[in-house]
């Protein structure tokens, strides 16, 4: 059941100014982003459809699936998207010690570095140095939040959920609440997982269709820098 809004309301962006939450920008710009991968065939068919409408994204990756995914994860990187980075285990912040949890983000990040190395791509390696992060479930303790931004990393929330994860809304809902919800400089959350896949293969060729008619380009997070 949807119970966070699909857009985010600008007194939330306004709690937590310290937080990026779309872009801003006038230009005719949506940032997507994927969250849980890589994960084989799913990434594997997003890659192909962004291929389709030259099309550029942000992958926040959970290191757990790099490590039993490295040829996809390498593939995301080839292709000139974005990487961030999602935690090792996928936990729950506030549920985890923060020594735990920051420990889990740095073996992610040493990870994501290890595997950038290996591939001869200036372009990949430059956006590597710019190290972003988001917090799975959105939810994190706040002394955690500040001691990860004091690492360096750049904390990525969102603009607009697909809700393309909940089973309980239909591929009609997921779609609607993107193409209602997004505007120049949104940050758009998807998931390439299996579990988000029914509601994503239906939604992400129409919300690229819907916004590139409209003379929208997609770019990755770090083209904003």
């Amino acid at each position: 059941m949807q119970i966070i809004p699909a857009k985010t309301p600008d007194f939330v962006k306004a709690l937590f100014p310290n937080f990026i939450w779309n872009i801003n920008t006038k230009n005719k710009e949506i940032y997507l982003t994927f969250d849980d991968g890589p994960t084989p065939e799913i990434t594997n068919w997003v890659l192909d459809l962004l291929n389709k409408f030259n099309a550029k994204a942000t992958f926040f990756c959970i290191g757990s699936n790099i490590d039993k995914h490295p040829d996809i994860f390498n593939t995301i990187i080839k292709e000139g998207h974005s990487i961030g980075n999602h935690t090792y285990n996928h936990l729950k912040g506030w549920k985890h010690k923060t020594k735990v949890y920051l420990n889990d983000i740095e073996d992610t990040q040493a990870l994501i570095n290890r595997n950038i190395s290996l591939i001869a791509n200036k372009d990949a390696n430059s956006l590597s140095r710019v190290k972003l992060f988001r917090p799975p479930y959105g939810k994190f303790k706040s002394k955690q939040s500040k001691l990860i931004q004091n690492m360096g990393y750049k904390i990525i929330l969102w603009d607009v959920l697909s809700y393309d994860w909940d089973k309980s809304i239909s591929e009609e809902a997921c779609l609607n609440n993107v193409i209602t919800a997004a505007k120049e400089g949104s940050i758009i959350v998807f998931h390439d997982s299996i579990k988000a896949f029914p509601n994503l293969k239906y939604a992400l060729p129409k919300v690229l269709e819907h916004f590139s008619n409209q003379g929208f380009r997609f770019k990755r997070i770090n083209e904003a820098e």
